[in-house]
């Protein structure tokens, strides 16, 4: 058994649920390093700092120091030195900062993008959260390189590339169990919206579609779930009002029961996001009985096994409103469809015996890609 000391500066929502779980299902004994999850580039520049003195007075004797990419290693590693020089070193990537879209009439600040791109050539091994993202970053990165003055160090991507895997999330699916229902009653086709309420997640698109449905004269519920904020963006002020009849509930649950519940009333989850890395939040609605509609891109496809792709993957506009006008018209048979067994291969009960074994074989230095 391994004693691992997992370092993670932005400790919330899938941060803190993937620590939490990593945590609790290993057979490893995990220690938790962690920050509030607030003022990312704060946490971004000066949270090794903390978590360094954090380290360094906790006593603790590691085999393994394992981040998270919030984590600047080369500032980790500098601090904690005269107990880490030999200690073997993982980085685990959730999302990046160098093909994260910035905001809306923003640019793109490349010191965040750099800060990643430093702590992957720190640190022993790299573990990316899907495929898509471990190509889109690696893809990215002669782009970044290219910025600077001289000694651009392009070689350095190969290196990347030899020390990267990818290691699926995990997340605790079969706890959604305890709150199915009996059956799923008879009534109109309901859409749920579950994601973060903000501009990568494109909401736009999906309540431009179920105004489509709605000028069309169809019938339809639609659930709008996900982390919402103090101010709401224009979108959802619009479709709470333009979407009236139709919603059977609009904003942020507190209690997972309550998410789950409404996951499982649900027929159809709608995806529309420009980013996503890996996407949780559609694993959490197939578990919980929901066709996904979603955009043929990211990593929504590893989601969708070859015999539902077209149905479920759509290329533009015109592709999302014809899906949803067939699960309208056709609601037996979305909800004779199920995905869960596909995906349940994420689930931390199933998914930690990757996990551990990867951890060993960074100790021992064994692991390849």
């Amino acid at each position: 058994m391994l004693k691992i000391a997992l370092l993670a500066p932005y400790y919330t929502g899938s941060h803190a649920q993937w620590s939490d779980g990593l945590a609790r299902h290993s057979t490893h004994k995990v220690r938790l390093f962690t920050l509030p999850g607030r003022f990312w580039k704060w946490r971004m520049h000066g949270g090794a700092i903390s978590l360094a003195r954090e380290f360094m007075e906790s006593g603790v004797e590691a085999d393994l120091i394992l981040a998270t990419d919030m984590v600047d290693m080369t500032t980790f590693l500098a601090l904690t030195r005269e107990k880490t020089s030999r200690t073997p070193t993982a980085i685990y990537f959730h999302e990046n900062q160098l093909t994260y879209p910035p905001p809306p009439h923003e640019k793109r600040d490349l010191h965040y993008g750099f800060i990643n791109y430093a702590s992957m050539l720190t640190a022993g091994w790299v573990f990316f959260n899907s495929t898509y993202h471990r190509e889109a970053f690696i893809d990215a990165l002669p782009r970044l390189l290219k910025h600077l003055p001289d000694y651009k160090e392009l070689e350095t991507i190969e290196q990347i590339k030899e020390k990267s895997s990818v290691l699926p999330l995990g997340l605790d699916l079969r706890r959604f169990a305890a709150y199915r229902p009996p059956e799923k009653r008879e009534r109109p086709i309901r859409f749920v919206w579950n994601h973060r309420w903000e501009y990568d997640k494109k909401p736009g698109r999906a309540f431009d579609a179920l105004y489509a449905l709605q000028d069309a004269d169809l019938d339809f519920e639609v659930s709008v779930l996900g982390k919402s904020f103090k101010q709401r963006p224009a979108e959802f002020l619009e479709a709470e009002t333009r979407l009236a009849k139709n919603i059977v509930h609009f904003g942020y649950v507190e209690s997972f029961e309550a998410y789950a519940r409404h996951l499982w009333a649900a027929d159809v989850q709608i995806g529309t996001a420009i980013q996503d890395f890996f996407g949780a939040s559609t694993c959490e609605a197939i578990t919980c009985g929901c066709l996904p509609i979603l955009p043929n891109r990211l990593n929504y496809p590893t989601f969708i096994p070859d015999d539902y792709k077209d149905l479920c993957l759509y290329e533009n506009r015109a592709g999302l409103i014809e899906r949803l006008e067939w699960a309208c018209k056709n609601p037996e048979k979305v909800r004779a469809i199920s995905l869960a067994k596909y995906n349940a291969r994420y689930d931390w009960q199933t998914i930690i015996n990757q996990y551990d074994r990867a951890f060993q074989s960074v100790v021992d230095g064994t692991i390849s890609n």
